[in-house]
């Protein structure tokens, strides 16, 4: 069968190689991809918001399966558009993606149908956002409503940080459209975890843990991100927490979205924080994590082009799901100056240091071809990810694998996992 994947980063990347490995895929394109995918698929220039174009590419060439990476398109109504054509994709509808594209929506649909998450209140109104921090107790978290690139969310200690969030996020519109509305939270602390889940409608498959880390600096220092590096599992996502998940938090979101007419097919990623009172809902995503991605998918042992097409069948009943009884690291190679400014163009050494490595994988994030060499373009350039027996193994095997690789500016966090030693 032939397969396009839309989007350019590391998680695309990432399910480029998956999918690759599958024995019923003969073909991949991707749309746009970048100079690492073009291992696997070959690239296509068409952006992932040209959702016609694509359509049409999809169809000229036979494309038997369209799978969405990016956050982006499926809040745009990509999956609406390739359906409306006869196209077979792999990703939730428009009305279900506002599970990621409103955080207003998330959080009133969570209330609503008794899913665990922290106390809020949503405004659109920045006065009134002001009028409420004035009698807020802080920390206090501000998100703004809409996508941004992970970037959206403000922890404020103070009353003064907190007025300075909403001027950035509602007045300035630092994260654009996404500031129309904002919702301010309760801070909730515990240890975060990630668990992405195939869903067909009705029916939810967890795959295994992950934990990101956002800051840009050691230590959870610095501006938030994209994603500075993960891990898998998490250690403290224990068997009885998932039993618990499963019964409180990922079953009823699956249902409340079918029961408000909004029947959710693909991916939802729980960002979830372990407090003391139990499990709490962060954030939802309506796709894979990145650079979540590099570490699950290496780690599973299943076709995932059959749990793709259970997913779009409503057969996912019927999947078994199996991970690797390991864990893996990933630790993302960014340019110096990520996620404000940052130079492009800077020739990449060392990448065929990967080639026939078993565990080891460098999936690029942003990646282009010039000149004949691989050089750097974007923020964060590389996931170099590691497999091994634990996750103090995997840790050490990834941080080995970060010295194969060179470029002038490159920057990443040293801390990657650390928390695996608390456990």
């Amino acid at each position: 069968m032939k397969v396009l994947i839309v989007g350019s980063g590391g998680r695309e990347h990432a399910i480029a190689w998956k999918v690759a490995q599958s024995p019923k895929v003969d073909k991949i394109y991707c749309a746009p991809g970048n100079a690492g995918i073009e291992e696997y698929a070959e690239c296509v220039a068409i952006g992932a918001m040209e959702f016609d174009r694509l359509a049409a590419f999809a169809k000229e060439h036979a494309v038997d399966l369209t799978v969405i990476g990016m956050d982006d398109p499926l809040v745009g109504g990509i999956v609406d558009i390739f359906e409306a054509q006869g196209l077979r994709v792999f990703g939730p509808r428009r009305n279900a993606a506002i599970l990621e594209g409103s955080k207003a929506f998330s959080k009133d649909l969570m209330k609503k149908y008794g899913i665990p998450t922290a106390a809020y209140e949503s405004f659109t109104d920045a006065d009134a956002a002001l009028d409420y921090l004035e009698t807020a107790g802080f920390p206090i978290v501000l998100k703004a409503d809409g996508l941004a690139l992970g970037k959206g969310v403000l922890i404020c200690n103070t009353l003064d940080e907190a007025k300075a969030g909403v001027k950035e996020i509602m007045l300035d519109k630092k994260f654009g459209s996404a500031g129309n509305c904002m919702v301010i939270e309760e801070f909730l602390t515990g240890r975060e975890v990630s668990v992405l889940t195939f869903v067909d409608g009705k029916t939810v498959r967890p795959m295994t843990s992950a934990q990101d880390h956002k800051r840009a600096g050691d230590g959870d220092t610095g501006l938030n991100t994209g994603g500075m590096g993960t891990f898998s599992p998490s250690p403290f996502y224990t068997k009885e927490i998932d039993e618990y998940c499963q019964r409180a938090i990922f079953q009823p979101t699956v249902d409340a979205m079918a029961s408000e007419e909004r029947p959710f097919s693909g991916i939802i990623f729980f960002g979830l924080m372990l407090t003391e009172d139990g499990p709490k809902v962060l954030e939802y995503n309506a796709r894979f994590g990145d650079p979540e991605a590099q570490v699950v998918l290496p780690r599973m042992k299943t076709d995932i082009i059959d749990v793709f097409e259970a997913c779009i069948d409503g057969t996912l009943d019927q999947i078994h799901l199996e991970f690797e009884d390991n864990a893996a690291v990933c630790v993302v190679l960014a340019s110096d100056g990520y996620p404000v400014h940052y130079e492009k163009g800077i020739r990449i050494d060392g990448l065929e240091n990967f080639k026939g490595k078993d565990g080891y994988y460098v999936f690029h994030a942003g990646t282009a071809k010039k000149d004949g060499c691989i050089v750097t373009n974007g923020g964060r350039v590389l996931g170099v990810t590691a497999k091994g027996q634990d996750l103090k193994n995997a840790r050490a095997n990834a941080y080995e694998a970060v010295g194969w690789v060179s470029f002038a500016n490159k920057y990443y966090r040293h801390d990657i996992g650390k928390a695996i030693d608390e456990a």
